[in-house]
């Protein structure tokens, strides 16, 4: 059976180093021009060159979005940093706009075209035109079904990316006014201010000041808020339709969410590769125990299954267990048996702390004494970025996660 391509959010460089150690085959990256995630980082040109040196020694590819719905001004520059991206090597464009792609097939004939999610491809008849266009691969729209993505990969000649796991937009693939009314920030320009996600009541027009809300839980309703998408499950269906990649949203996430949906989809395909047949239900409750620690709403199947079902919670039988992401790795001092962490969040002594170790999956870790740089002994990791030294007899690599298990 094919292996698809597992292609994991890059939104600055430490992620995309987490995403290429914990099992991504590509990483999607935006530059500080062009992308539709404006806040996410995002990566400076030299940042771009020396992330392509660390995939590409993997055998990692590097894709770079340039998926702004573009406006007049935006082609000024576009050709130059075209041509930028080219010399540097990135292995391909994530394009939504058709002036953009052709301002591409002109100026960086050489880079292999993408149509982002951005576009809506929802037929495979659209689908066979971007690929006449040049386009080598077309991520769908995520309003899909089963069944419709298998019918545009047998009648369209060219690759099929879908999404399979991450935030999903109540809009149609994500192509929202909502946010340029209410916050003068454009989803389409990669400014969303997620305004979905805030909480609403109900007002009847005759009835002005007199609020009804819509109760879902004890802090408001979310009626525009889409639970997230998982559709791990799924994947060897999805694999035996030979789709070609699956994308994990998520580039403004933390390098423990890239991490954990990286080996957790990764864990899925190669089991999959091997077996060649459907999970059991303890492998899928398995990944969706780990996907679901670092989620911040609950899952969907989204389309997958031919109706709306975004609002749908399938999260059944899952114990919850929250993580929180307290520090990097950054290095291992034999002479001293030291580990020496970047703090992320406030942590000490006594709590139960795991390490995510590429690779090698989670193991637990447990701290009794913790110095500072200096050598001095402390009760917690209490500054950002504060650089840690553990006590640990076992060396772990660079990059490794650590997190607190939570309730």
């Amino acid at each position: 059976m094919k292996c698809p391509e597992l292609v994991l959010p890059a939104g600055d460089l430490e992620k995309l180093k987490t995403a290429c150690l914990f099992g991504a085959d590509a990483v999607y990256l935006g530059g500080q021009e062009y992308s539709l995630r404006a806040y996410a980082g995002n990566l400076s040109i030299p940042e771009i060159e020396e992330g392509l040196e660390f995939a590409h020694t993997r055998k990692i590819k590097v894709y770079a979005a340039i998926n702004v719905l573009a406006r007049n001004h935006d082609f000024v520059q576009l050709p130059g940093y075209l041509q930028q991206l080219a010399e540097i090597g990135v292995d391909g464009l994530i394009i939504s706009d058709l002036g953009v792609m052709k301002i591409a097939s002109r100026y960086t004939p050489q880079l292999p075209i993408t149509i982002s999610t951005q576009a809506s491809v929802s037929n495979y008849e659209t689908a066979r035109f971007y690929s006449e266009l040049g386009a080598k691969r077309i991520v769908l729209a995520r309003e899909l079904s089963l069944e419709e993505i298998m019918e545009i990969k047998s009648k369209a000649e060219v690759e099929i990316e879908i999404f399979i796991h991450g935030a999903m937009c109540v809009s149609y693939s994500g192509r929202c006014l909502l946010s340029h009314y209410m916050a003068g920030r454009s989803g389409n320009r990669g400014e969303c201010a997620h305004p979905c996600r805030y909480s609403y009541t109900l007002m009847e027009e005759k009835r002005a000041g007199e609020y009804f809300p819509i109760h879902e839980d004890e802090k408001g309703t979310y009626i525009l808020n889409s639970r997230d998408l998982c559709l791990i499950e799924y994947i060897p269906r999805l694999m035996e339709a030979g789709i070609d990649a699956f994308k994990v949203e998520g580039r403004m996430k933390s390098p423990l969410y890239v991490a954990s949906a990286a080996s957790a989809y990764r864990s899925a395909i190669d089991q999959c590769a091997i077996d060649r047949c459907a999970f059991t239900a303890e492998e899928i409750n398995t990944w969706v125990n780990e996907l679901s620690s670092t989620a911040t709403r609950p899952f969907t199947n989204g389309f997958i299954e031919g109706e709306s079902l975004i609002l749908q919670d399938i999260n059944k039988n899952i114990q919850q267990m929250r993580v929180d992401f307290c520090g990097i790795v950054k290095d291992y001092h034999h002479d001293r048996g030291m580990l020496e962490i970047e703090q992320r969040a406030n942590f000490g002594p006594g709590e139960d702390m795991e390490i995510m170790i590429p690779g090698q999956g989670v193991q637990k870790l447990e701290i009794y004494y913790m110095y500072d740089k200096e050598g001095k002994e402390i009760d917690r990791a209490r500054h950002p970025r504060q650089r840690i030294l553990i006590p640990n007899p076992e060396p772990v690599p660079e990059s490794s996660i650590l997190r607190r298990a939570g309730a």
